[in-house]
């Protein structure tokens, strides 16, 4: 681009250069000049329902940032009078109909209205405050999210969600003016709808009005009795999002301090749940080599998601036969933890294990309920969970002394750490097969095609030659990208003989257990870039070549697919539609 080229604008008088931007609002944040705003998310539609983002433009008086879209020579002005004035009116009709129990609200300290009202000394509210009899009911019947429409404040971003990301339509608007609502259809409780427990819908909500269930009360009930043993779990991504709560940078990985605070806490066995995604691969590896040759339920789809599963089951029970039958690495762990970690430590029986695990994902908390898995995970806590027991213990992370996993059960691979990433999952898959086949690993062990978090990302795919045939792979991220994949399958178009799928947008370092990213999409890039980091660096890239994994293979399980391996290691699925979330009551 010349300098002749080039488009420039004004903002609060010092020229900014902007070029792809699509508003105004992203013109100030590349310049790095913060808007306040509520409905915006840059992996959403744009709404411009708040209002809260109103700025003064020169000759065109007040506009909305969000939408407005930038143009040569325009002077915007984002703190004036005016707009002061705005924002607190708007502040305080939001606060005037919001249940401002702050100190029993979990999102506390992280929620955007108080974070705003603060900013613009909101001290009085000049409107009548909603009554108590007016308040609705706290939902928690879903096994994974609460809601509380009484936190709502109508800036649509959980409907976006769940619309834009999932294509469900879970949650809606309702009725007009001061009796709008979002809510679900006939205003069923989520346990009672088709919600898949993915939480995006939380993820995104800037109140307390969606959030993930916590369950960390029955964990601290766990340690406390000293009957029990605790053992606990860290899924993959966690490793490279729990420091952010802490002051370490987006994608730093901080794995081994984990390990240190969860025996500071006072677990007394430390997993890494990379162990079980490495088991995973050699299941699925296995299934998947064993259906190519038998060329039958073909492409196989992945099963570590099990927001993903309950869609399949919800939506498409007539393609189960596709899905792998591997459990996810979450509950293969706790299988083998439960079955064999009585054999290694002693004191430590079937019956006085409980197995917790740290998890990037609200929708684990669902899966750990699920009658064909038998209850193997005791409780599930996300990475935020995680990270709020530990500031509540008083221990400085950031400072920890590091420490390694208990073995067996800990060693993993690079091809582990990658599951945390969309894409990772099958190209930890890809590698193992392709030497299950050939004898050889792969001349290059990065998959490129196969990464990528941004929206563009959301679809890809590789091709390999494995012996003289072509075999395809499709990566998909967010459920309305895999239902056009089913779509393909079911009107006989599909090409691809693997399709890996996970519900949030960029896989699980996006999940809704972690620390919140919605407001800027590099954090995921940046999480993204830590796990293919490890994944580098490590002795060990290949599930196959784990030690500890061929160490449980010769010693118990014998091969893959085996029956043993088949009986601990793999599940069942069943058509879900007629009862609904009524089949975990």
């Amino acid at each position: 681009m010349t300098d002749s080229d080039k488009k420039t604008l004004f903002i609060n008088d010092i020229e900014v250069e902007f070029d792809k931007e699509k508003t105004i609002l992203e013109v100030a944040k590349k310049a790095g000049i913060e808007i306040p705003t509520f409905c915006y998310r840059p992996d959403l539609t744009q709404f411009g329902a708040c209002r809260m983002c109103v700025v003064e433009i020169e000759k065109r008086g007040i506009q909305a940032s969000c939408t407005m879209p930038p143009e040569a020579g325009l002077r915007v002005y984002t703190n004036t009078k005016k707009v002061r004035k705005i924002r607190k009116t708007i502040l305080e009709l939001l606060l005037a109909r919001h249940d401002r129990e702050c100190t029993m609200c979990s999102k506390s300290g992280s929620c955007e209205l108080q974070k705003y009202s603060q900013e613009y000394g909101v001290t009085n509210i000049s409107f009548e405050k909603i009554k108590e009899e007016d308040l609705l009911p706290i939902d928690t019947s879903s096994y994974s999210i609460q809601r509380d429409m009484n936190k709502c404040i109508l800036c649509g971003a959980c409907v976006r969600a769940c619309h834009e990301f999932q294509g469900l339509g879970v949650l809606d608007f309702y009725n007009r003016g001061y009796k709008a609502k979002v809510q679900t259809m006939a205003n069923k409780n989520m346990f009672d709808v088709d919600c898949v427990n993915c939480g995006q819908c939380a993820s995104v909500c800037p109140t307390g009005a969606l959030t993930v269930k916590s369950n960390i009360d029955c964990v601290y009930d766990f340690l406390g009795d000293r009957e029990i043993k605790t053992a606990i779990q860290f899924a993959p991504s966690v490793r490279v999002a729990l420091g952010e709560m802490f002051g370490l940078k987006a994608g730093e990985n901080s794995v081994k301090k984990m390990y240190a605070a969860a025996r500071k806490l006072g677990f007394d066995l430390v997993f890494d749940t990379n162990f079980s995604a490495d088991l995973t691969i050699m299941e699925e590896a296995n299934e998947f080599v064993q259906r190519v040759v038998k060329n039958e339920n073909l492409p196989i789809f992945t099963s570590c998601c099990p927001a993903w599963v309950r869609y399949m089951e919800l939506k498409h029970p007539d393609m189960l036969n596709h899905l792998s039958t591997a459990k996810s690495p979450q509950e293969m762990l706790s299988s083998t933890i439960k079955e064999f970690v009585p054999k290694f430590y002693e004191g430590v029986t079937k019956e006085n294990l409980k197995v917790v695990s740290v998890m990037p994902c609200s929708a684990k908390k669902y899966e750990a309920k699920r009658e064909e898995l038998n209850g193997q995970t005791d409780v599930v806590l996300t990475t935020v969970e995680f990270a709020k027991m530990i500031q509540a213990e008083g221990i400085d992370f950031k400072n920890l002394k590091e420490e390694e996993a208990n073995s067996p059960f800990g060693g993993y691979s690079g091809g582990a750490t990658i599951f945390g990433a969309s894409g990772g999952v099958a190209e930890a898959a890809v590698r193992t097969a392709y030497n299950m086949i050939t004898g050889k690993d792969l001349e290059n062990l990065d998959i490129v095609p196969l990464r990528g978090v941004d929206a563009a990302s959301r679809s890809k795919e590789a091709v390999l030659d494995i012996q003289g045939k072509k075999v395809k792979i499709r990566v998909v991220s967010t459920l309305i990208e895999a239902e056009k994949a089913v779509r393909e399958v079911k009107e006989g178009k599909a090409d691809f003989q693997m399709l890996e799928v996970m519900a949030c947008p960029g896989g699980c370092i996006n999940g809704a257990g972690q620390p919140i990213s919605c407001k800027d999409s590099k954090i995921k890039e940046e999480r993204m870039e830590g796990l293919y980091k490890e994944d580098k660096s490590l002795p060990i890239r290949n599930s196959h070549d784990n030690p500890e994994i061929k160490k449980l293979y010769k010693e118990f399980l014998e091969t893959p697919g085996s029956k043993l391996a088949h009986h601990l290691l793999h599940t069942t699925y069943s058509d879900k539609r007629k009862g609904s979330y009524l089949d975990l009551k």
